[in-house]
C-alpha cells in the first residue's frame, strides 16, 4: 500500500518573515492546491499542528489517509476534525455511521470516532470537503451542523464595504469540542472588506479558506505583525496559514466567503488584541 502523502509546513519567526519575497511568504503561509477530483489533499503545519485539507470525491467514497506525519496508526486517535462542505451535495461516513452534509454544512467529528470516509450524492456536480483538525485530549460526539443552526450574526456597514454575515459552527454553545473552533462568514455584494479594523491572537492560530470568488477575482489577504505588514493574492479555494502573531485581514476585488479556523489555547471567539488603523504599517 502506498503511503499517504502530506505537505509539511514548518514554523516561520516573525523576524525571519519580515525579509521574505513574495515566492517565500507563499510557500510558507498559502495552500494553493486544496480541491482535486478523487483525491484527499493534506498540509500539515507546524503552526499549533493543524492539519488543513480537502476531499472531493467522484464517482467513489474517499477515505481520510492517516498520514505518517500524525503520527498514530488512525487519523483520529488523538484528533479531532471538522469539515464544511463547500461543494453539492454530500455524505459522510464515522465509525459506520452516515450524515448528510449539504452545501454550507458542517459536521464535527470527535477524537476516536473511527474511520471517516466521504461521498458526493451526485459525482456530476461533487462535495467538495474543506477539513481542519486539531490535537484533541477528550473524546466528544459527532455531530452534523446545517447551516441554518449555526449561531448567526450579521455585523459591517455597506458605508465601510464590510456588511457580512457570521455563522458559527463549531463554537461553545453549538458544538462541544476539544480546541477546534469553526465558522463561515458571507460578504454581500458590494462589500469586499473582511476582519477591519484586524487583531491578533497570540494564544489562538487561525486559517483562512477563501471560496465563492469568481474565477478571475483576487483576495489581497494582509499578513504580518501589525508594524511588518505584508500581503498575500489569493484565489478562490486556497487557504492561509496564520500564526498567532499575525494580522489576519483582506479584500477582495468583488464579494466572495471564507471559512476560518481556530486552535490553540482557547475558545473564546471575542479573545483578540486589537490593532489600531493608525497603528497599523
Amino acid at each position: 500500500m502506498t503511503e499517504p502523502t502530506i505537505e509539511i509546513r514548518q514554523v516561520a519567526h516573525p523576524e525571519a518573515v519580515r525579509g521574505f519575497d513574495t515566492e517565500t511568504l507563499r510557500r510558507h503561509f498559502l495552500i494553493e492546491r486544496l480541491f482535486a477530483p478523487g483525491e484527499v489533499l493534506l498540509t500539515y503545519s507546524h503552526i499549533d499542528r493543524l492539519v488543513v485539507g480537502g476531499a472531493t470525491p467522484g464517482a467513489e467514497p474517499l477515505v481520510l489517509p492517516t498520514p505518517k506525519a500524525v503520527g498514530t496508526d488512525a487519523f483520529l486517535a488523538r484528533r479531532e476534525l471538522g469539515t464544511i462542505n463547500v461543494g453539492g451535495p454530500g455524505r459522510v461516513h464515522v465509525g459506520g455511521q452516515s450524515h448528510e452534509v449539504g452545501p454550507r454544512d458542517a459536521l464535527y467529528i470527535g477524537m476516536g470516532a473511527g474511520e471517516v470516509s466521504f461521498e458526493s450524492r451526485d459525482p456530476a456536480n461533487p462535495a467538495k470537503f474543506y477539513l481542519i483538525s486539531t490535537p484533541a485530549h477528550a473524546a466528544h460526539p459527532t455531530v452534523l451542523i446545517p447551516q441554518d443552526r449555526a449561531k448567526t450574526m450579521q455585523i459591517g456597514e455597506q458605508a465601510t464595504s464590510n456588511r457580512r454575515t457570521i455563522r458559527q459552527y463549531i463554537i461553545p454553545g453549538v458544538c462541544t469540542s476539544c480546541q477546534l473552533v469553526m465558522g463561515l462568514t458571507q460578504l454581500e455584494p458590494g462589500s469586499t472588506w473582511n476582519t477591519m479594523p484586524c487583531h491578533t491572537h497570540d494564544r489562538r492560530s487561525e486559517v483562512y479558506l477563501y471560496f465563492d470568488l469568481d474565477p478571475n477575482a483576487r483576495v489581497l489577504h494582509l499578513m504580518g505583525e501589525p508594524q511588518e505588514t505584508r500581503h498575500l493574492v489569493v484565489g478562490s479555494e486556497q487557504a492561509v496559514l496564520s500564526p498567532g502573531w499575525s494580522i489576519h485581514s483582506g479584500v477582495g476585488t468583488s464579494h466572495y466567503a471564507f471559512i476560518w479556523a481556530m486552535g490553540g489555547d482557547n475558545q473564546d471567539y471575542t479573545d483578540m488584541d486589537m490593532v489600531a488603523m493608525s497603528d497599523l504599517r
